[in-house]
């Protein structure tokens, strides 16, 4: 038997939010924090300051030196992982062209898409040896069972 768990909505303040991204930008954010909830937040927040190529950029190399300082090592099976970041950034930045955050607060920006984001997600468009072969943690891969729309 399965339970489906959901973190819940935790941001009440944009300083809550600013707390994380500063954590995650500069290394000490607790590793136990760096959660599902954590990346989609750091992801819409570059998103919203930056354009699309130079959020992509700032995220990868920031989970990158996130890992490094935390000990986290990139290996074929572990540690940074290039599909699921894209596949993400690219949730959450579908998430905003969809008039999500036409004059709406960070706040219930993030809220909103973390309880609508379920971490098994990737795994609608990825057949699980796919997502998690060596070349789709190196590079890029297409989905091989659900295309993006």
């Amino acid at each position: 038997m399965s339970i489906l768990t959901l973190e819940p909505a935790t941001y009440r303040t944009t300083e809550e939010i600013l707390s994380v991204v500063r954590g995650f930008r500069d290394r000490t954010l607790p590793r136990a924090e760096w959660t599902h909830a954590a990346h989609l937040t750091v992801a819409l927040w570059h998103l919203l300051q930056f354009d699309r190529a130079e959020a992509v950029l700032r995220v990868r190399r920031g989970i990158k030196r996130y890992n490094a300082a935390h000990g986290i090592l990139t290996t074929p099976t572990g540690g940074y992982h290039e599909t699921l970041t894209l596949f993400w950034l690219r949730h959450v930045r579908l998430f905003l062209e969809d008039g999500r955050n036409e004059a709406r607060s960070l706040v219930a920006l993030a809220n909103e898409l973390i309880a609508t984001s379920d971490k098994n997600l990737p795994l609608a468009h990825y057949t699980r040896e796919r997502l998690f072969s060596p070349e789709a943690r190196a590079l890029w891969v297409e989905p091989d069972l659900l295309p993006f729309e």
